[in-house]
């Protein structure tokens, strides 16, 4: 497979700042015992969930192109995905979740493209193709389910973030690198977990973005639907986690109506969920997720808006009555009666109107930051932003007019008029003055030897919300990850193991039919007695063809590796129950 990244009419939408997050799938790197361990845990997962998964699951597979035997490649699945309107990206483990979300919005399923270690089979903290591609794929086969996905990276990329949550993801990340690569030593992995257990317990009043990752992990990561009482599974990490897809249905696991209260759940990514919550049906997720989102800073605005921002430490946006959007990092705000009267921004800052950077107004005109006021003129009841030209001409708001503008915060603008911008709607947004001089009180916010003032029309701040307005405004390709996932060199013991596990791939494919599986299994138990894996293909190839000796010989090193193993032994009676399963119901058939 070529390493290069194929692209499609739906990736080509992709903005340049997520294509950076990209990477290619490298499908040839997958080894044979990598194809078992996907092998393995589909026809678990299948043969079970069947049973418990909500109908969209099993339909999913058919429809986008799941193989029970085969790992997933992300150009077929792609091929499929067009036909229901989305695409997939193969990326290196978690992402930072704004781009995660973003990805979402624009029908963009993000996958691990790397597997779990034959180790770590039932569930791993990282995310894996496994998890993403058996596990988020085929829901969004289902329109309405679909359609919820989209919205939620809709909103969920503009939630805006505060400095200790990227602090809280690089520590995930981390973690669930180290813990999936073979021999970290627990030590390192136990301050790992104490790591993240210390920020959780210190973050603080929760973000916008902390709050819509609860409601992101309760339904798309660990869903259920249905009643309280008979519950299905729809949750990504439940239907990719072979031990905890059936632990969450007993009753050790609290089952909870799925509503806002969701949004204060917290919860912990390496110990199984103690509670989970029930969606009555896929329509109801996006009642609540609209409920959310009429609480954050996006359709709220104001002063606890602008607050938000400040906190995140991050770019963000503000947009004003007037359409108006101002872009940068917000460090300060002057507030009256609960209301923000003056923002600041500091370094590269950019104006725009409908997403769109007014002409002038980039980072290059702006790369010290930017300040105006907010509100309505002291002792007028009319508005900057709603004048007539008329009455502009009236308050001397007027080109080559030398004014000062006095607001009822206390701020004066005092300076020479040089021009105004007005939005479509005829309302002035943009006034530019020279030798202009602004004060609050006795502080001076702007002086006359600092150049041009550019101050902005609108009386009240309707919006806030993380990135840029225009995604063009910004150098947004900037991301480096702290680590990358790390990538062990085999040992000749494991290459030799490989080659085994090839054999028997070969042998069921049918592309080497010559090959003796008793050989392969005398060597495997001489030289690899822990492995189980390899042992169940070649007994469930012997339990097929009716060999009795081949099939004797398989069972009686699995039940010698139970011995010496017993954390693999529901595995192997598992792996074997299906086997017996899968045959006798085609037999019957």
């Amino acid at each position: 497979m070529k390493n290069s990244i194929e692209t499609n009419p739906i990736l080509n939408k992709l903005p340049k700042h997520l294509k950076q997050f990209i990477k290619p799938q490298n499908y040839a790197d997958y080894s044979a015992v990598d194809q078992a361990v996907w092998r393995y845990v589909m026809r678990k997962n299948v043969n079970y969930l069947s049973k418990v998964a909500h109908k969209s699951y099993l339909d999913g597979l058919k429809k986008t192109g799941i193989s029970v035997d085969s790992i997933p490649n992300m150009y077929g699945m792609n091929r499929i995905l067009k036909d229901i309107g989305w695409a997939a990206v193969a990326v290196d483990g978690f992402i930072p979740p704004n781009a995660f979300m973003e990805f979402q919005a624009y029908n963009v399923l993000v996958i691990a493209s790397d597997i779990r270690q034959l180790e770590h089979i039932e569930y791993t903290p990282a995310p894996d193709i496994i998890h993403e591609g058996a596990g988020h794929a085929p829901i969004i086969a289902n329109p309405e389910y679909a359609e919820y996905l989209r919205r939620f990276g809709e909103i969920g990329c503009k939630a805006i973030s505060s400095a200790k949550d990227y602090e809280l993801y690089e520590a995930v990340r981390h973690l669930s690198i180290i813990k999936e690569a073979i021999n970290t030593p627990e030590k390192e992995i136990t301050l790992a977990e104490k790591h993240i257990e210390e920020l959780q317990q210190n973050m603080g009043e929760p973000s916008e973005m902390a709050l819509i990752r609860n409601l992101h992990w309760w339904t798309v990561e660990y869903g259920l639907i249905g009643t309280v009482e008979n519950p299905k599974i729809y949750g990504a990490g439940l239907l990719s986690s072979i031990g905890e897809s059936e632990w969450c249905l007993t009753d050790a696991v609290k089952k909870l109506p799925y509503t806002i209260q969701a949004t204060y759940q917290n919860f912990d990514i390496t110990k199984p969920q103690p509670q989970l919550y029930v969606t009555p049906d896929f329509a109801h997720l996006s009642l609540v997720l609209e409920e959310f989102a009429n609480t954050m800073a996006l359709r709220t605005g104001g002063l606890s808006g602008v607050k938000k921002l400040i906190k995140s430490k991050a770019l963000g946006s503000i947009e004003l009555s007037t359409g108006l959007q101002i872009s940068g990092v917000f460090t300060d705000v002057i507030e009256k009666n609960n209301k923000p009267v003056y923002i600041q921004t500091k370094g590269k800052t950019a104006l725009a109107y409908r997403e769109k950077e007014l002409v002038g107004h980039g980072i290059e005109t702006h790369y010290k930051g930017f300040g105006s006021p907010i509100g309505k003129l002291k002792g007028i009841n009319i508005a900057i932003e709603d004048m007539s030209p008329r009455d502009l001409a009236a308050y001397n708001i007027y080109e080559e007019k030398t004014v000062t503008l006095e607001f009822e915060c206390g701020i004066k603008v005092s300076g020479e008029i040089i021009t105004g911008k007005r939005n479509l709607q005829g309302k002035i947004i943009l006034i530019s003055f020279k030798d202009c001089t602004v004060t609050h009180n006795d502080n001076i916010l702007f002086k006359p030897e600092w150049g041009i003032y550019n101050m902005v029309v609108g009386k009240e701040i309707i919006s806030a919300f993380s990135g840029p307005a225009d995604l063009n405004s910004f150098n947004l390709i900037t991301h480096v990850p702290s680590e990358k996932t790390i990538q062990i060199e085999k040992s000749e013991e494991r290459l030799r193991l490989e080659v085994l596990y090839q054999q028997i791939r070969d042998f069921r494919s049918g592309k080497n039919r010559t090959i003796s599986r008793t050989k392969v299994i005398e060597e495997l138990i001489e030289n690899h007695p822990n492995d189980w894996l390899l042992s169940l293909e070649i007994y469930e190839l012997a339990y097929i063809g009716s060999e009795t000796e081949l099939c004797k010989k398989a069972l009686t090193h699995l039940d010698n590796v139970k011995h010496l193993r017993p954390e693999v032994g529901k595995l192997i009676d598992d792996g074997i129950e299906i086997i017996h399963f899968k045959e006798n119901y085609i037999t019957n058939k």
